[in-house]
């Protein structure tokens, strides 16, 4: 082989020294940034369900409590409505003109029969929280009740105007006036308590800065309850065995001692300060004794609030000699906050020589 063949062949070429990889491997700095970025992912996951759950809770807070004062104010619609509609009925009756308009006062009874169960139908027809649902079915009864009394009185006036046998249809208006009494007390002592708790328990102020209960006044009068006083409304005759103020006064002793009087299940107390809510309207229960030997009929009672127009007053259609009874009494409205004094009385009856225990004076701040 020449030199120049020698010159000719290729060189091997240096062997390549590999780089190590860095798949699979990262840097300590690396590993605490990706840690660091989950934990704020985490954090702010967190806040975002927090702040998710909220205002869920608070729509649905802001909700109920929209529904409660929709419902109340609804209510108070509705019974302004059903408390003039009883202050037309009981108009009409009063101005009744005798037996000549007998007619035409029935055919006007109707029409405001009708009113109210219109006034029942709209009660029925509202949105009802749950938290009110015991206050609604105490409402829509005190409704039925002064419905169906207008209408069962609108078939009766004819009959209690007529000439003769009128008394059991004049008995028999006088306890139907017994329903509107008694729906009175349903929505005053049920009814509205129950809606005012469920405003107090959502945190919903009640009274004049806040939510307002009406009173539920329906009858005008309690005098209502008796059927000569419903005869002398009416125009009517009556033959009913109730005391009169003339005659002879029947032997023996009469009269009546006032026992004890109560609100809301609380005794009042003469000698110190009672203290009892003003809304809803308060009812006052009154317990008395018949003292005498003599039966009595349509005893009054009555309720004032000094230095107010707060006042009210109720007929027992009788008692019975030696035994007590009690009756309640609500006020027509509600005094304003404050102390005032309240005088309880039973009125005395014909021949009743003791009234000395008759009448009794509370001092009690409505708040």
């Amino acid at each position: 082989m020449s030199f120049f063949d020698e010159a000719d062949e290729p060189r091997a070429a240096p062997p390549r020294t590999r780089r190590p990889s860095r798949a699979g491997r990262r840097p300590p700095g690396d590993k605490q940034s990706i840690q660091a970025r989950r934990a704020v992912a985490g954090v702010a996951i967190v806040i975002v369900v927090i702040l998710v759950v909220l205002g869920v809770h608070s729509c649905q807070v802001s909700a109920r409590n929209s529904a409660l004062k929709d419902y109340t104010n609804n209510v108070a619609s509705i019974l302004q409505e059903s408390n003039n509609t009883g202050t037309q009925f009981f108009n009409l009756l009063s101005g009744a003109g005798g037996a000549s308009n007998a007619q035409n006062l029935t055919n006007q009874l109707n029409k405001t029969r009708v009113a109210a169960d219109n006034e029942l139908k709209h009660a029925q027809a509202i949105d009802v929280p749950d938290e009110v649902k015991g206050a609604q079915s105490d409402f829509l009864l005190a409704l039925t009740m002064r419905r169906d009394g207008m209408a069962n009185i609108a078939q009766l006036v004819q009959s209690a105007l007529g000439t003769t046998n009128n008394q059991n249809a004049i008995n028999q208006i006088a306890a139907n006036n017994a329903r509107f009494y008694a729906s009175d007390v349903l929505y005053t002592d049920y009814s509205a308590p129950g809606i005012a708790a469920a405003l107090h328990g959502a945190g919903i102020v009640v009274g004049p800065n806040g939510e307002t209960i009406p009173a539920g006044q329906f009858l005008p009068d309690l005098g209502w309850l008796s059927p000569d006083f419903v005869a002398t409304k009416l125009g009517a005759s009556s033959s009913s065995s109730s005391s009169s103020s003339s005659g002879p006064i029947a032997p023996g002793t009469h009269g009546h001692s006032l026992d004890s009087v109560s609100v809301g299940g609380t005794t009042l107390q003469s000698g110190s300060t009672n203290t009892i809510p003003r809304s809803p309207t308060p009812s006052f229960t009154v317990n008395l004794t018949n003292s005498g030997q003599n039966n009595e009929k349509n005893v009054v009672i009555k309720v004032s609030v000094s230095g107010t127009s707060s006042s009210g007053q109720t007929v027992v259609p009788q008692t019975t000699a030696g035994q007590s009874t009690s009756a309640t009494v609500p006020l027509n409205q509600s005094p304003p906050a404050g102390t005032y004094n309240v005088t309880v009385t039973v009125t005395p009856v014909r021949g009743e020589q003791n009234t000395a225990n008759n009448t009794q004076t509370y001092p009690v701040t409505f708040q």
